[in-house]
């Protein structure tokens, strides 16, 4: 790294050094520390002191958290960015100062400046000087009435901009304001909207000199952070095949890249959870919709042909995506206030319990209608009930067995006074319906309500918004690639393995057996993908579970269209479930708005396999 050189006449010492220009890095460790605001402080000692990273990542922003965020700022406008981030540099900036890590997180949230601003104060009193680096101009609320008069439409539904004010509207800004930042010299970079995966791709564009047309290394890159974007999750959380690890001391996700893109997965030593080809394919198909053009601002990535081998104990190595360019439009993600809603709960004892709890709720409801009715008051905008514990999930189950029954009730309206009627009439329910009626959990039958608040999502052409960054007290725009030039999905060219059913005699199973399933949400969307535990299985699994099988499956859930998509590279099928979320988001009734249980349940459907794979041995194992 240092070479000596000729010195200069007034050199006493007849030499002196000289420091050459900076090697690239022949590969980059990131580690995940946190996947929510609000995520737990263990991953943070974990990945500083056991994970020998170079980059943390950390993810805090979800759409009800900008709503939030926005309001805070509305009160205070030093407020408006996740304060967690703060109490984390707080705690360990000495450690990141000695080890030379680098942070890069969302946490600016509706505020990114006044985040920055704060943990300069922090450097400050630590008497430990970092360079801070903020990446902003994502917030559109202040323009709104621009983007109303411009014909503003929501992307998923074409509905018109409603005139009404919208309590936060985002951009989804991409990697390359995040990669100025470092090049200027940032310790710590904090983000207003960007999409999660830029936080691990702009680090890799910075430290491999990534140029913003090479697609293939950019759809690697924003490979690596979607891994790790929510962290434990590719390291044994949420993993199907629970059994296998345990969760005490749960192991965070590092990532090693390298310059051409490819990168292997890992957990520091010693560490719970678990790393592996189903561990790391299950989360890389979470919240994914069409795996051939998964969009972000920098690249349209094809998953398709993503590989993961493991190539050691709690090591996969990652390769072959590929990528396109993107469109020529950022995501903008609004928040809207959206009437009221009540949810409540109480449990129900006994036999045939799950229809006590409906007579309970038809009858409460009935008389609360009544009453608006003569005070002249609108309907309900939407009721929902459910019977938690009586197979409300399972398409196959019987609810008329179940003796322990948690009612689950959602209630919608414009005007709150309706839920107080509600509550009013819910009191005799203990005493005067159903025996074996009681509260749950303190939250009981009452009609608490509370504002809530809906997505509303529609793009923007790139051009139209400038991309800034802050460093210290330097502050630029960053030009971004606006072309676009998107040719149109990957997943027209896959060519998947034939659908084959194998010959008889048969024994009926259920598929978690043959597979590993994740599911997540986009907005009134889940995807549920499964992924086959042995090649020989593929096939089958794409003769016996077709999207029309899952459309009917999920009859009682899904009110749209089911789309499958293959995923060759992993051994896999991507199914999207529209209109299945009652809206989806913050503002739906429906107990699971993330879409977490389509999965799992997915899971429990049956299918007739052959005798000789000998599964039917295995299912008290898994």
């Amino acid at each position: 790294w240092l070479k000596l050189s000729a010195a200069p006449a007034d050199c006493a010492l007849g030499t002196c050094l000289e420091t050459p220009p900076a090697m690239p890095r022949s590969s980059v460790r990131i580690g995940g520390f946190s996947a929510m605001w609000g995520d737990i402080p263990l991953p943070q000692y974990q990945l500083i002191h056991q994970g020998n990273v170079d980059y943390l990542m950390g993810d805090y922003l979800a759409e009800l958290t900008m709503a939030i965020l926005a309001r805070q700022r509305k009160k205070d406008k030093r407020l408006g960015y996740a304060r967690a981030i703060v109490d984390m540099v707080s705690t360990h900036i000495m450690a990141l100062k000695e080890k030379n890590i680098k942070v890069v997180v969302n946490a600016g949230g509706m505020n990114p400046l006044g985040c920055r601003d704060a943990l300069r104060a922090v450097c400050e009193k630590a008497k430990i000087p970092m360079k801070i680096g903020a990446v902003f101009g994502d917030d559109l609320t202040e323009r709104v009435g621009e983007l109303r008069k411009a014909g503003g439409k929501e992307m998923f539904t074409g509905e018109v901009m409603p005139d009404v004010e919208f309590t936060s509207a985002n951009a989804y800004f991409g990697a390359v304001p995040i990669a100025a930042a470092l090049s200027e010299g940032a310790d710590i970079v904090v983000t207003g909207r960007v999409v999660d995966s830029a936080l691990a791709l702009g680090i890799c564009m910075h430290e491999f000199e990534w140029k913003p047309d090479e697609y293939d290394k950019l759809c690697m890159g924003t490979c690596a952070g979607h891994l790790i974007e929510c962290s434990a999750q590719c390291t044994g959380g949420l993993f199907t095949d629970y059994q296998d690890e345990k969760w005490d001391n749960m192991g965070y996700p590092i990532v090693e890249v390298s310059p051409d893109g490819s990168f292997t997965l890992t957990k520091p030593p010693n560490t719970d959870g678990i790393v592996s080809f189903g561990s790391v394919a299950e989360q890389l198909c979470y919240e994914i919709q069409d795996p051939g053009a998964y969009h972000v601002p920098d690249v349209a990535c094809d998953f398709t042909s993503v590989k993961i081998e493991e190539i050691g104990k709690d090591i996969v190595r990652v390769s072959g995506g590929r990528g396109q360019p993107p469109t020529d439009s950022y995501k903008v993600c609004a928040t809207i206030p959206d009437n009221f809603v009540s949810i409540s709960m109480m449990l129900i004892v006994g036999h045939n319990a799950a229809d006590k709890a409906r007579r309970t709720f038809e009858t409460v409801l009935g008389r609360t209608r009544k009453i608006l009715k003569g005070l002249k008051m609108d309907d309900f905008i939407e009721t929902r009930f459910e019977a938690l514990g009586a197979n409300h999930f399972n398409p196959n189950g019987d609810e008329s067995n179940a003796t322990e029954v948690v009612a689950k009730i959602g209630l919608k309206h414009k005007d709150r006074r309706a839920f107080g009627i509600y509550g009013r009439e819910s009191v005799c329910c203990g005493v005067s319906m159903a025996q074996g009626t009681t509260g749950f959990g303190g939250t009981g039958v009452g009609g608490k309500a509370s504002e809530v608040l809906r997505v509303y999502s529609m793009l923007v052409p790139k051009s139209q918004l400038g991309v800034q960054v802050a460093v210290d007290d330097k502050s630029f725009e960053v030009p971004v690639p606006t072309t676009g030039g998107f040719p149109g999905s990957a997943s027209a060219h896959v060519v998947p393995v034939p659908a084959k059913m194998p010959p008889g005699p048969y024994e009926r199973v259920p598929l978690r057996l043959l597979c590993w399933a994740r599911s997540g949400d986009k907005g009134n969307l889940a995807n549920a993908a499964l992924i086959a535990r042995k090649p020989e299985y593929l096939p089958f699994l794409r003769h016996a579970v077709t999207a029309e099988r899952v459309r009917q499956y999920f009859s009682r859930r899904v009110q749209g269209k089911v789309e499958r998509f293959d995923m060759p590279g992993i051994g896999g099928m991507n199914f999207l479930l529209h209109e299945a979320l009652g809206g989806g988001g913050m503002s739906t009734l429906h107990s699971d708005p993330l879409a977490k249980t389509f999965g799992q349940v997915l899971l429990l459907m049956e299918v007739d396999v052959p005798v000789s794979w000998g599964l039917k041995a295995r299912v008290s194992k898994l």
